[in-house]
């Protein structure tokens, strides 16, 4: 950041910046790979890679941007992460400072910024072109409903993104928001689909059936929720090939999810499971037991956390199991 921005983020120039940029590109990508011990389970992935942000338009000069696209221009496997249309004052402003471009999206389109493996923060405000000029240059939005309502900048369109086959995901964009967990996302995200559709006045729900379902205005089922926490987000960062579902030949990142006795509201109140039961309620009940977990769950009911096959964390790991190299099963 080189322009309206606080003196102590301020870079003294644009050779700075991008001086510092690749510094910290090459470092990152000199840190060490995943384990080899897992190497047969799934694609590994760099666990840490390196994302070129431009903090938005804004806050950087055109050499700084011209610079950082012709950096990216060296590299098309670097993703680029930046903010766009969160409030109309700042689209106004962008627009203003860069009267050249056709839009907000325009700017980085412009200087290079703006292509697939772009993850487009908020994206409230967008215009039907700039929608269309995202999906065709194969960018995406992170979706960050906790903050465009902590921060009141309003409702981005999830539905109408989807409609128009742009890639979507969660994000949580602190300390805009107030929280790290994609669950709060993921419930703030249902709310806002919830505020369209109420507002618009569309009657029905979208329903995953089918083959002609519509998002546009409309409250965002369990699956599409699921999906935006999940695959949505790896399609962002170019991922999806090797996280993100349970698909054959994929990385093994997963949740192991406890869905009673440690948070209240995941399970009903005197419901337990009797012998012999347990395949039916499960064919039964799985579809509520993931939206509880959604809707009433925390931390407390993650048993277990995998990284590419590795059990890292979660309720029942512990650090003595861990040290004795007894974590993993």
């Amino acid at each position: 950041m080189n322009h309206e921005c606080p003196s102590y983020y301020t870079e003294d120039s644009p050779e700075a910046s991008l001086a510092a940029t690749q510094s910290i590109l090459t470092y990152i990508r000199s840190l060490p790979a995943a384990s080899s011990t897992h190497a047969a389970l799934g694609t590994p992935q760099p666990l840490v890679q390196p994302i070129l942000t431009p903090r938005f338009a804004i806050s950087c000069t055109a050499p700084l941007l011209e610079g950082l696209g012709a950096l990216a221009a060296s590299d098309p496997s670097l993703l680029i992460q930046t903010h766009i249309s969160e409030n109309p004052s700042e689209v106004a402003y962008t627009r203003q400072l860069f009267p050249s471009a056709p839009s907000y999206a325009g700017v980085y389109d412009q200087f290079g910024l703006l292509r697939s493996g772009t993850i487009l923060a908020h994206a409230v405000h967008l215009s039907d072109d700039e929608v269309q000029l995202i999906k065709a240059r194969d960018a995406g939005i992170s979706h960050c409903a906790t903050s465009n309502f902590n921060l009141r900048s309003g409702v981005a369109p999830v539905g109408k993104f989807l409609d128009a086959g742009v890639k979507v995901g969660l994000g949580t964009d602190v300390s805009g928001g107030f929280s790290t967990s994609i669950l709060t996302e993921i419930q703030h995200a249902s709310m806002a689909s919830k505020v369209l559709q109420f507002t618009s006045g569309t009657k029905a729900a979208a329903q995953v059936e089918g083959e002609s379902v519509t998002f546009t205005n409309k409250q965002l089922p369990i699956a599409t929720l699921l999906y935006l926490a999940t695959l949505g987000g790896a399609s962002l960062c170019r991922l999806d090939k090797h996280i993100g579902s349970f698909a054959p030949g994929k990385s093994f990142d997963a949740l192991l999810v406890s869905p009673r006795g440690r948070q209240i509201g995941m399970w009903g109140s005197g419901e337990k499971i009797h012998p012999g039961e347990t395949d039916e309620v499960e064919k039964k009940d799985l579809h509520e037991w993931l939206e509880r977990f959604m809707f009433c769950g925390d931390d407390r009911n993650i048993d277990r956390v995998y990284v590419q096959g590795r059990w890292v964390g979660g309720f029942s790991y512990t650090s003595s199991a861990a040290a004795k190299g007894t974590a993993e099963p």
